[in-house]
């Protein structure tokens, strides 16, 4: 735990973790509390609340890109304050709102929600050093699953015990508190000696949307998609064994398995490649549709459960990594409209898998979904590194070229020592 603790005692760490904890709870939640509202509150059908979840996901995957690239430029409590704003006006809207207009206002409230987890992500990296990252974006990835565990239940009991219009009402007071508190503490989004660079410097996109990137930002589609998948394919197994109300004990042993695994995850030495865990993922994510009853169950997803988390953080710290300074915010915002698209695309790729095989079916899309983004960002990297080791060799053979110089004994030449050292140094950077 000494990583954690290092990562814990960074100045604002963890005021930062708390705050966007509580942020990202209520907006994790905000789906689900505008399913309630429009299927309790305006008696709609479901069809209904699911065109109110889809235009608030819309508009969170488009808005992303946009509110980081506002980071950038305009700095974080500007952009704080527009959203923040937003949300209010939303949710004290939501009771009163016809259907029409709620569906627009959900999708223009996606658009302008709060980019805790942006923000968070990009603080992290702002804040560590390179040997901190990991366990930071470890913590960062467990405290989704928290949000992730917490915060549909809550709204869930809420809307069953008080109210819908309650409840919607309270998860927009929970996404205000956390965006004031984010500007009150105003974490730094690039580190002291990014700083200059990202005021002057803004690179075209061409020089950073690489394969590389794509790569990264494919796998992030793809263990969203995945994770969307199997929430749906444990409904469907269980509706089918008549024990749907134990979906939630399944969610839960699932979450609580991904926060042991970011936690050990983000304690080891060695990382390991975000294409390699994302395919572990989906390989052990396929055989849970053999489980038929909510114990089997429970079992068949810790392992899935145990690579979720590190995957996630994987990402996370691999964009960091791969964000020039002056376009860290709107690629931290791409990064979660990519997420965003996936947990939209998941439920629907795997309700058609099921529709026409069985519950196992779910399972099967959704690992498979995670396998083929884990081989498309493999292929992806070695394209991208390809380049650079036909670059580093060709240099290698110039440079070991023979290169004639006066040696000490009269009238004798020798490979000059400067082309040697050259070499040298040339060959070890085209290893790295």
């Amino acid at each position: 735990m000494t990583r954690y603790r290092q990562v814990l005692a960074v100045p604002g760490m963890a005021p930062l973790l708390g705050v966007s904890l509580l942020a990202r709870t209520a907006i994790t939640a905000d789906v689900m509390a505008l399913t309630l509202f429009v299927v309790l509150g305006l008696e709609l059908s479901y069809a209904a609340a699911g065109g109110v979840a889809a235009a608030l996901t819309v508009g969170v995957a488009l808005g992303g890109p946009l509110l980081g690239r506002l980071i950038d430029s305009r700095g974080l409590r500007f952009v704080l304050l527009v959203t923040v704003a937003a949300q209010i006006v939303f949710w004290l809207g939501v009771p009163v709102l016809p259907y029409r207009f709620l569906l627009v206002a959900s999708f223009m409230a996606g658009l302008l929600m709060v980019p805790v987890t942006a923000v968070s992500r990009q603080a992290i990296a702002a804040m560590t050093t390179a040997q901190q990252r990991r366990a930071a974006f470890a913590l960062e990835s467990v405290q989704g699953e928290l949000s992730y565990i917490v915060g549909p239940a809550v709204v869930i009991l809420g809307a069953a015990t008080v109210s819908p219009k309650v409840v919607a009402w309270g998860v927009g007071a929970a996404i205000l508190a956390g965006g004031v508190g984010i500007a009150v503490l105003n974490p730094p989004m690039h580190a002291e000696d990014e700083a200059e660079a990202a005021a002057t410097d803004r690179p075209p996109r061409r020089q950073w949307l690489g394969a590389t990137m794509i790569a990264t930002l494919t796998m992030a589609f793809g263990t969203t998609t995945l994770l969307s998948g199997v929430d749906l394919a444990i409904v469907a197994t269980l509706r089918e064994a008549g024990q749907v109300s134990w979906a939630a004990v399944v969610v839960v042993v699932f979450g609580v398995s991904s926060v042991i695994g970011g936690l050990v995850y983000g304690a080891l030495t060695r990382p390991l490649p975000t294409w390699l865990l994302l395919g572990l993922l989906g390989v052990l994510t396929i055989p849970a549709g053999l489980a038929h009853d909510w114990p089997w169950l429970c079992v068949a997803v810790v392992g899935s459960g145990l690579l979720t988390a590190p995957t996630l953080g994987t990402v996370a710290d691999a964009v960091s990594q791969l964000a020039p300074p002056g376009v860290r915010g709107e690629v931290t915002g791409l990064q979660s409209s990519a997420q965003s698209a996936g947990f939209a695309l998941g439920a629907p790729l795997v309700g058609v898998a099921i529709d026409l095989t069985v519950p196992a079916g779910g399972f099967a899309a959704a690992g498979l979904a995670g396998l083929a983004a884990a081989l498309t960002g493999y292929l992806l990297s070695r394209t991208a590194s390809h380049p650079a080791r036909t670059s580093a060799r060709s240099r290698v053979r110039l440079v070991n070229r023979p290169t004639l110089s006066w040696g000490s004994g009269a009238g004798r030449l020798r490979p000059g020592a400067a082309a040697t050292r050259v070499h040298r140094e040339q060959g070890e950077r085209g290893q790295c």
